[in-house]
Parts: structure tokens; sequence; C-alpha cells
């Protein structure tokens, strides 16, 4: 029983991760392949150019989507603890 439902907590833990965390991440694929797509075009080999682009572009999405995955985690954890007195019994 107690095992169950430590892998729905976990499966649910991990789902949460990936949502949260995809916003960022495809931000910066998507600005890293444009800068790389750039660098390739123009022939220019320079390393760190990409990665003030990509780094503004985190920022902001970080900015734009904190409360919204500020209130996921919350509500997760809310919900956590809230049912936490009906997974001990």
């Amino acid at each position: 029983m107690i095992e169950n439902l430590m892998i729905k907590i976990t499966n649910q833990a991990l789902i949460m991760v990936l949502v949260l965390s995809a916003p960022v991440i495809l931000t910066s694929m998507v600005v890293g392949l444009t800068i790389s797509v750039l660098q390739a075009i123009t022939q220019i080999q320079e390393q760190t150019l990409s990665m003030v682009p990509k780094l503004f572009a985190t920022f902001i999405v970080i900015a734009l989507s904190g409360y919204w995955i500020a209130s996921l985690m919350v509500r997760f954890a809310q919900n956590l603890f809230y049912s936490f007195p009906n997974y001990v019994h």
C-alpha cells in the first residue's frame, strides 16, 4: 500500500518537474539553435556568442512564467501536506 502511494507521489512530482521546466528548456534550445544557424551562415565561430542571448531569453521566460511555476509548486505541496494524514493511516 505505502509503496503504491510513494510511486504515485513520485510520478506526480516528476511530471510536474517536466512540465515546469519545459518552457525554460525549450526557449533555451530554440534560441541556441537560432544562434547556431546564424553562426554557421556567417562563419563566426565564437562559443560565448550563443550564451548571452540564451541567458537573456531564459531570464525573460522565468520572469514571465515565474508566477505560474510558483503557483503549481505551491498547489502540489498543499495537496501533499493536506492529504498527509490520509497517507499515514
